[in-house]
């Protein structure tokens, strides 16, 4: 039986080199639809891994709760700014009564500018505590960043990014020089490394960019500048009061995170009249990310197998073009006593050897994707480099993530495909009358 399908192979590899370029053209389909079920799972897989890798880096044992403008506040009135969001009282209400919270970390916001001499920069200024650093994988150039005795003594320190010490310090070292906030002189500590901006998260949780930041001790903020952002326009202000721009919390275990949210959410709605507050919980976020991962590379899978079927579609009609070319071999194959099966198995093995062929070299081309990807980005970035530069950073961190077991699928789908279009010509060739096979020119 095996020397069987020996001889029945050797045959059809021989019937098919006999027309090369048909069976090239053949094979050609069955690479597409294969490589471009590997490809496009490999980019879909890169996109969610690093949609994940952003939610990861919140951490999935926090919960951020960050304060918002309610929907119907005007921030423009006569008598003064309009306090809203998140307080110092909550900051102490729930540290002091969830016992599952390790750690809570405040954070103020403030746009600001700041000087040294003739340099000037508008940014961002962070009130912050020593821990932010961590959190946020912030790390140190030059320095240190704020301490716990700054923080406790509410001293006028600042540690700068990377790109405000460049642009207020060109040509001198910043560390224990003094920067101006609002006239007020701040001793540069430390000089963080470079950071690239993180992806907004949801309508609760704002992109972050961290090339304009100054950080300061939260305590100096609060003493020195106060809740209060107000500008000035002809005759009236603009204006808003906050005392805390974010809340992160550690819960103690993972375990806890959603039963901890819920107390959170209700806490603060025990205490706020309205929802100028936001809970972001990564935990949340990173099932939600894993389930859309799941229906992403379901969708991108279907469309990848419609080139496969397409494929199909190519070695039935070039099949069923082989039989009616070979209708007298089949007659003399018949008349000299092979049987219908003997047919089926020599037309079907033909299929079975394009799909094949097709296939290897389809997961081939697959394999290809992280390098060929790599190399278009390096040739858009020497054509188009400032349309290259001015793309977000997570779009130009994306690579391609070859999933292991998009191969033996693809490949058996390829196989599946072959066998299941090339089936009809082989039945039709083996249905046969031996006798109008012999007739037919």
């Amino acid at each position: 039986m095996m020397m069987l399908w020996i001889r029945t192979l050797i045959l059809g590899v021989k019937s098919l080199l006999l027309h090369p370029l048909r069976s090239l053209l053949t094979v050609l389909g069955i690479f597409i639809g294969v490589a471009s079920v590997i490809w496009l799972l490999a980019i879909g897989e890169g996109i969610s891994k690093k949609a994940q890798e952003q939610i990861e880096s919140l951490g999935a044992d926090n919960i951020i709760v960050r304060s918002i403008k309610p929907p119907d506040g005007s921030s423009v009135v006569t008598r003064g700014p309009v306090p809203y969001g998140l307080t110092r009282a909550d900051y102490s209400r729930l540290t002091d009564t969830i016992s599952t919270i390790d750690r809570a970390l405040p954070i103020r916001e403030i746009r600001r500018q700041f000087r040294y001499g003739e340099h000037f920069v508008d940014g961002q200024l962070v009130g912050c505590t020593p821990e932010y650093a961590q959190v946020t994988h912030l790390e140190v150039d030059r320095g240190h960043f704020i301490s716990d005795t700054e923080l406790a003594a509410k001293e006028n320190v600042c540690a700068l990014a990377a790109e405000v010490a460049d642009r207020l310090f060109p040509f001198e070292a910043p560390i224990g020089k003094a920067i101006k906030i609002e006239e007020v002189p701040y001793t540069v500590v430390g000089v963080m490394k470079p950071r690239g901006a993180t992806a907004g998260i949801g309508g609760s949780l704002a992109a972050k960019d961290f090339t304009s930041d100054v950080y300061i001790p939260i305590t100096t903020l609060w003493t020195r500048i106060g809740d209060e952002v107000v500008t000035r326009r002809s005759g009236s202000f603009e204006g808003e009061s906050v005392e805390v721009s974010q809340i992160t919390l550690r819960v103690d275990k993972v375990d806890h995170v959603l039963e901890t949210a819920d107390v959170v959410r209700y806490v603060l709605a025990s205490h706020h009249r309205t929802p100028d507050y936001a809970i972001t919980v990564p935990l949340d976020l990173l099932e939600q990310a894993k389930t859309t991962r799941l229906m992403f590379i379901v969708f991108m899978g279907l469309i990848a197998a419609i080139s496969l079927v397409v494929g199909g579609i190519g070695i039935m009609n070039i099949m069923l073009a082989t039989v009616t070319e070979r209708t007298r071999e089949i007659g003399i194959r018949r008349a000299l006593g092979a049987k219908r099966s003997d047919i089926t198995r020599q037309f079907l093995v033909e299929t079975i050897v394009l799909s094949i062929v097709g296939g290897l070299t389809g997961i081939a081309g697959g394999l290809t994707c992280g390098p060929v990807t790599r190399g278009a980005w390096w040739a858009l970035e020497r054509m188009f480099p400032k349309v290259i530069e001015n793309l977000p950073e997570i779009v130009r961190e994306i690579t391609p993530e070859v999933v292991p077991w998009s191969i033996p699928v693809a490949m058996g789908i390829a196989v599946a495909v072959g066998v299941v279009f090339g089936l009809y010509p082989a039945t039709r060739a083996a249905a046969m009358d031996p006798i109008e096979a012999l007739r037919h020119e």
